[in-house]
């Protein structure tokens, strides 16, 4: 049974799938086409197709994720303003390198081996400093993430902060840094949301914490904010080349529409020491998946894109459960002590 050209199973889960996606892209300000684009490249769309349907849905879950956030105070304007001039300069060079390796047949097995290796070392990276534990540990409470607690600015940050290049700009958290650094972080994810079809969240929102020093919660929210942008005009592009599958992108969304709003209201609840270790077993096992899949090709063993599917999602699975755990668990603890405040 079929419903506007896509079979019924094929649809439930990609409405499943959206929903899960939603609540790690509403709670990290990441997780959304990183996911979707190994989904699609293991289930046999070509490789344009993956990313400019990855690009779109990732505009359309900003859409709402960011609105939440804005509700919330967790957005800076300015900073995401500033930095979606190095992001579009970065979508297009991007694009441009996607469609020369497609020309070359190229392009699944390099998407494919990029997205290993950028996920298996932030995945390796943000593991190790959550079990390491202090020092600039990432946090989602904003007063913990106060302008004048500068121990929680990780040491490169600080280092960073303290280079003197013209033209500086203030940022939201009570400190200054340089317009480069800024638009330089920019490109770099801009370049990876062309060319890999990503919004770039699971490497800005981490890179505006451990390099730029922003607070958690105002990294995500204007993360968000500035993958509105960078999801809209990489779908656009793509999307004119006819390579925006809507039979995919549309129960994608309707998913992931519940599960966004889920995730960005998640953040005021859970303090991300609590996730942050299974946010980085995600990205190691996104990395493994996709691994999983190549080696399969190479050898010609199908049912290890099986084998990838179901890694793939059983990351989305574990992390946005883990989330909806712990913040079960913290509303819980909250209503006793409210009860007791109030009989006092």
């Amino acid at each position: 049974m079929e419903v506007f050209g896509i079979a019924v199973e094929l649809l439930a889960m990609f409405t499943g799938f959206g929903l899960l996606i939603g609540i790690l892209f509403g709670f990290f300000g990441m997780g959304g086409s990183f996911l979707v684009t190994p989904a699609l490249l293991v289930m046999g769309y070509d490789a344009n197709v993956a990313v400019g349907s990855g690009l779109a849905f990732v505009f359309g879950t900003s859409v709402i994720a960011t609105l939440k956030h804005r509700d919330l105070g967790q957005v800076d304007y300015k900073l995401g303003v500033l930095m979606i001039a190095g992001t579009t300069a970065g979508i297009e060079v991007g694009k441009i390198g996607l469609e020369y390796l497609q020309h070359l047949g190229l392009a699944g097995s390099v998407v494919s081996i990029a997205y290993v290796l950028l996920l298996g070392s932030i995945g390796a990276f943000v593991t190790y400093t959550a079990l390491k534990g202090g020092g600039g540990g990432l946090s989602h409470d904003v007063d913990e993430a106060d302008e004048d607690d500068g121990d929680d600015i990780p040491a490169i940050a600080q280092k960073i902060q303290s280079y003197d290049v013209p033209p500086m700009i203030s940022v939201r958290g009570g400190f200054t840094v340089s317009l480069w650094m800024v638009l330089g972080v920019a490109f770099a994810t801009g370049l990876l949301s062309g060319f890999l079809g990503v919004g770039g969240g699971f490497i800005r929102m981490p890179a505006l914490f451990y390099l730029v020093g922003v607070p958690v919660p105002v990294a995500v929210g204007t993360d968000l904010f500035e993958i509105v942008f960078s999801g809209g005009i990489g779908s656009f592009l793509y999307a004119q080349s006819g390579a925006v599958d809507l039979s995919i992108v549309a129960p994608l969304l309707a998913g992931s529409a519940l599960g966004a709003r889920i995730g960005a209201g998640a953040t005021s609840l859970v303090n991300e020491d609590d996730i942050k270790v299974y946010f980085g077993a995600m990205l190691l096992l996104g990395a493994i998946a996709v691994a999983v899949r190549q080696v399969g090709g190479y050898l010609g063993i199908e049912v290890f894109d099986v084998v990838s599917l179901v890694i793939i999602l059983g990351a989305a699975l574990l992390v946005s459960g883990a989330v909806i755990v712990t913040s079960v668990r913290e509303l819980r603890a909250e209503t006793p002590g409210a009860d007791t405040a109030t009989a006092d």
